[in-house]
């Protein structure tokens, strides 16, 4: 299972980190780090979520942090 990470700056100066294959996984920060480690534990508690719902089945997990042109 591959994911990327896209992270850009707000006008307003937050930070926002989303996973595209995962919807709804995105989160604000008021770093990128921070925001980059809140969508990852957000995304990790997704997929926690498939697996024991048995909508997914375990496989390799990677991510790719990519910023946002």
């Amino acid at each position: 299972m591959n994911f990327t990470m896209e992270y850009e700056q707000e006008e307003d100066g937050r930070w926002l980190a989303e996973v595209p294959q995962l919807p709804g996984v995105l989160a604000y920060g008021s770093s990128a780090d921070e925001a980059m480690a809140r969508a990852e534990a957000l995304a990790l508690r997704v997929i926690a979520e498939r697996l024991e719902q048995g909508e997914s089945r375990p496989v390799p997990i990677h991510f790719t942090f990519a910023a946002a042109a």
